[in-house]
C-alpha cells in the first residue's frame, strides 16, 4: 500500500486534540450586555395612544405641554374614538356665561355630578346676545364681532373672527361639522357657513325672511331658523312684528330651501334643541303659559314633518313667565334639558318693591324623551347669568 492511502497515527493524534477544548487556554470573553430601558415617549404612536387615552379627564390639560407630539397625538381622532371604547367619554353639558365682564362655563355630567364645576374661559369681556355651539369637544361662542374657540379638555382658548355680519340673537346650529348662522342682523338676510378646517366664514346664501331673536337646530343636512321677530323698515324707521312660530329649512347639501313651516298653536318660540333621533324639540311661549312640541326632521321617514304637542315643563309655582324670563334648551343623548338662563323668578315682585322671595334664575328641568316624562335637575350657580348652553361629547 502507498503512503498516501497508509494510517498515519501521528496525523490522526493531532486531528482528534484538535476536536477538544484546550483547558490550559482562558475562556472567550463574552461583553457583558448593557441593560436597557424603555420610556413612554420612545414607544410607536399606536402604543402611546393606547397608554394616553386612558388618562383621567382631570389630567387631560396637562398631555399637550409635555411635547408637541402628544400635543399632535391628543387632537387625533383615534384618539376621541380610544376614549370612546374605554368608557371615558360621556356628554357634559356646559353653560357659558357672561357674568359682570368675565366669560365663565359651568359643567355638569347629568348621570354623574351633583353639582355644577364652574371654571373661567380667560377672556375678560363678551357681548350679551351670543351663541353657543360645540363641535367635538371644542365649543364656540360667537358674538357680533369675534367668536371664541374653546377646548373642553385642555381649557385653551383661541379667538377667532366672528361673522361677516354683525349679528345679535340669531339663529346658529351645526349640520355636516360647519357651523351655519342666520338672522339677527338688521343690515342682511345673509345665512354664512363657518369651516373649522379653513377658519373662515363665507356666505351661501340668502335667507326668505329677516328676522331677530331666532333660534336654530339642525338635523339630517337641513339648518332650520325658527321663531324671531321679523325686521323691516317703516318710513325709514326700523320696525319690527311677530314671526312668532314661523320655521325656514335650509337644505345644506343641495343648496335649496325646503317649504317653510309653522309651529302648531302659535306662540313665541323661544329654545329649540335637535336630537340625535332626529327630532326638533321646540319650547313655545303663550305669555301665561309654555308649551312644548316635537318635530320629525327626519326627511326619508314616513312622518317627516308631523308635529306633536307632548307634556309641558313643570314650572314652580314662583315662576312668573313675562319678557324678561329666557330658557335654552340643549338635547344630551336621549334626553332633552331646559335651563333658564335670563330673567329672575318674580322679578315681577322686585320691581314692585315687595320683599323679594322664590328663587333665582338658573331653574334646570330634564325631559326623558324615551318615557316621556319631567325631572327636576340641580340648579344654576348664583354666579351664573345671561348664559346659553350646549352639550358636548368630552
Amino acid at each position: 500500500m502507498s503512503d498516501s492511502n497508509s494510517c498515519n497515527s501521528r496525523h490522526f493524534s493531532w486531528l482528534m486534540k484538535s476536536c477538544f477544548p484546550n483547558t490550559q487556554q482562558p475562556p472567550p470573553h463574552h461583553p457583558t450586555p448593557i441593560p436597557t430601558t424603555t420610556t413612554i415617549s420612545s414607544l410607536p404612536d399606536d402604543l402611546l395612544l393606547e397608554c394616553l387615552s386612558r388618562v383621567a379627564h382631570s389630567s387631560l390639560p396637562h398631555l399637550p405641554l409635555v411635547c408637541s407630539r402628544w400635543a399632535y397625538l391628543l387632537d387625533s381622532p383615534i384618539f376621541h374614538l380610544l376614549r370612546i371604547r374605554n368608557h371615558l367619554v360621556c356628554f357634559t353639558l356646559f353653560v357659558v356665561s357672561c357674568s359682570d365682564g368675565a366669560l365663565l362655563t359651568a359643567s355638569y355630567r347629568l348621570e354623574n355630578d351633583n353639582e355644577w364645576n364652574i371654571s373661567s374661559l380667560n377672556y375678560p369681556f363678551f357681548e350679551n346676545g351670543f351663541r353657543v355651539l360645540a363641535i367635538g369637544r371644542r365649543i364656540y361662542v360667537i358674538g357680533r364681532t369675534v367668536m371664541l374657540r374653546c377646548d373642553t379638555w385642555t381649557g385653551k382658548v383661541v379667538e377667532l373672527h366672528g361673522p361677516v355680519n354683525l349679528r345679535k340673537k340669531f339663529a346658529a346650529a351645526v349640520v355636516g361639522g360647519k357651523i351655519y348662522v342666520a338672522g339677527g342682523s338688521a343690515g342682511a338676510t345673509a345665512v354664512e357657513e363657518y369651516d373649522p378646517k379653513s377658519e373662515k366664514w363665507r356666505v351661501v346664501c340668502n335667507a326668505p325672511r329677516k328676522r331677530y331673536g331666532c333660534v336654530g337646530a339642525s338635523i339630517d343636512g337641513v339648518f332650520y331658523i325658527i321663531g324671531g321677530l321679523k325686521l323691516g323698515s317703516a318710513s325709514g324707521n326700523q320696525s319690527a312684528r311677530g314671526y312668532p312660530s314661523s320655521m325656514d329649512s335650509y337644505d345644506t347639501v343641495n343648496g335649496v330651501w325646503l317649504k317653510p313651516r309653522s309651529v302648531p298653536g302659535g306662540g313665541c318660540i323661544v329654545a329649540a334643541a335637535a336630537t340625535a333621533a332626529g327630532e326638533i324639540y321646540i319650547l313655545s311661549s303663550h305669555a301665561v303659559e309654555l308649551s312644548f312640541w316635537k318635530f320629525n326632521g327626519v326627511r326619508k321617514s314616513s312622518g317627516f314633518g308631523e308635529w306633536r304637542r307632548i307634556k309641558s315643563p313643570p314650572l314652580p309655582a314662583q315662576v312668573r313667565l313675562d319678557s324678561t324670563v329666557r330658557f335654552s334648551c340643549e338635547a344630551i343623548g336621549e334626553k332633552v334639558v331646559l335651563v333658564q338662563v335670563n330673567g329672575c323668578i318674580d322679578d315681577l315682585l322686585r320691581r314692585s318693591g315687595r320683599p323679594e322671595r322664590g328663587m333665582k334664575e338658573g331653574l334646570v328641568l330634564v325631559y326623558d324623551c324615551v318615557v316621556g316624562e319631567w325631572s327636576r335637575g340641580v340648579d344654576l350657580p348664583e354666579v351664573i347669568r345671561r348664559s346659553a348652553c350646549v352639550c358636548v361629547e368630552c
